[in-house]
Formats: C-alpha cells, sequence, structure tokens
C-alpha cells in the first residue's frame, strides 16, 4: 500500500525528501494493525521491517533474567522502532509491545537498503536519528546512575503529559516503575510526595499536572 505524502513528512527519517521523492518511497510501505497488549518483536528475534508507528504508542523494553522489565522508550506517531537490528542484521536487543491499539506502516529491509542508495538525504537523516536515540539512550544511563526515583518519576510525567493537542501516553504505577528502574510502591510514594509539594495531583485513573515549573526543578 502507499502511505500519504503528509505522514512521512512528519517522520524524522524523510525529512527534506521532495515531494516526487515521498510518493516513491510510501510505495514501500505496508500496513499493519496491532491490538493493545501484543507483542511485536522479541528480543533476540530477526527484524525483518523497520516500524513507523502511525497512531497509537509502544514501549520498547527489555527484560533481565529474573523477569524485570525495564522501559527503554515509549514510540508514538511519526517515531520509529527496531531500526538498530534492521540496520546491522544482528537480533533484536529489546522487545516491543503495544500499550494501545496500533497501526504500524513497515518498511522491509532489503527495501530500505535500496532507498538508502538512491537517496543520500535518506542516509543523513539516518544518521540524525540514530544519534538522537544514541543521546536518548545516554541521558537513560544518567537518569538510572545519578537522580533519585523522585526526580526520575518527574521526568516520566513530563515527558508522556501529553502537548496540549494530543494526549500522552496513560501509564500504569507499574509502567512507570519499569521506566524508572524501580518498583510500583516507591512509585507510589514518589507520587504522594509530588503531590505534597503541590506539583500534581493524583486522581482516579488520571495525574493532573499542576505545576509545570516545580516538576522541571525537582528533574
Amino acid at each position: 500500500m502507499a502511505v500519504n505524502r503528509e505522514f512521512l513528512e512528519s517522520i524524522p527519517y524523510f525529512i527534506g525528501l521532495d515531494s516526487a521523492e515521498l510518493s516513491s518511497v510510501g510505495q514501500f510501505f505496508s500496513e499493519r494493525k496491532v491490538e493493545r497488549g501484543e507483542i511485536i518483536q522479541l528480543e533476540g528475534e530477526s527484524a525483518r521491517e523497520l516500524y513507523f508507528v502511525a497512531s497509537g504508542a509502544i514501549k520498547v523494553f527489555k527484560t533481565s533474567a529474573e523477569g524485570k522489565e525495564q522501559i527503554l522508550s515509549i514510540i508514538r506517531p511519526g517515531e520509529a522502532f527496531n531500526d538498530i537490528a534492521i540496520f546491522d542484521g544482528e537480533p533484536s536487543p529489546v522487545s516491543a509491545q503495544a500499550m494501545t491499539p496500533v497501526t504500524l506502516y513497515g518498511i522491509g529491509q532489503s527495501e530500505l537498503h535500496t532507498l538508502l542508495r538512491e537517496y543520500p538525504r535518506l542516509s543523513l537523516n539516518t544518521t540524525s536519528v540514530l544519534a538522537k536515540r544514541t543521546r536518548q539512550l545516554m541521558a537513560l544511563v544518567e537518569d538510572l546512575s545519578f537522580r533519585n526515583v523522585i526526580s526520575r518519576v518527574a521526568r516520566v510525567l513530563l515527558e508522556n503529559a501529553g502537548n496540549g493537542t494530543a494526549p500522552g501516553a496513560r501509564l500504569t504505577q507499574q509502567e512507570m516503575a519499569a521506566m524508572v528502574g524501580s518498583v510500583r510502591e516507591v512509585v507510589a510514594r514518589s507520587l504522594k510526595a509530588l503531590e505534597a509539594e503541590g506539583a500534581i495531583r493524583l486522581e482516579r485513573h488520571r495525574i493532573r499536572i499542576m505545576d509545570k515549573e516545580a516538576l522541571e526543578a525537582i528533574v
């Protein structure tokens, strides 16, 4: 199926390509619908397609031998995942699971390599995307190494608050714990502490940010 040009223009991989190039690129994509909770990619599996999220949210995570989950990132519309495995040809280093119903657009590895050779701008964009991904992982290492749990929770709240036009990802306390490298009980105490400081208000099935500047200062 062909992907519309407007969607491709929103993806960092394809910034700077002209209309004709985008139309050509769009012919290589296929669509996949995924239900909430469905595993899209398991750590250790080979990756055959580079996926872009068109709607919904996906969590990318690693699981320890003891079954503890560490969420590395939440992938939202316009973002890609499993690119590392696509580009180096090795098994996927992470798992990916749908947090909501999700629509994905995928492009096969061989087709992507063909486009990279044909469009130099796409190659430059790919370098930029992977560099940004490296920075994100470095920031996560810094978070887990040097910040306390309350600071990490504050960061997660800010990053998933939405942008005013689209809602952010709805996270359970267990998912937040998996993002900040802690356990649910510690996250619950951290949320209570942030509420006591007036930064947030805990409502049923919802956390409302009351003082964004206070959260930023805590981070």
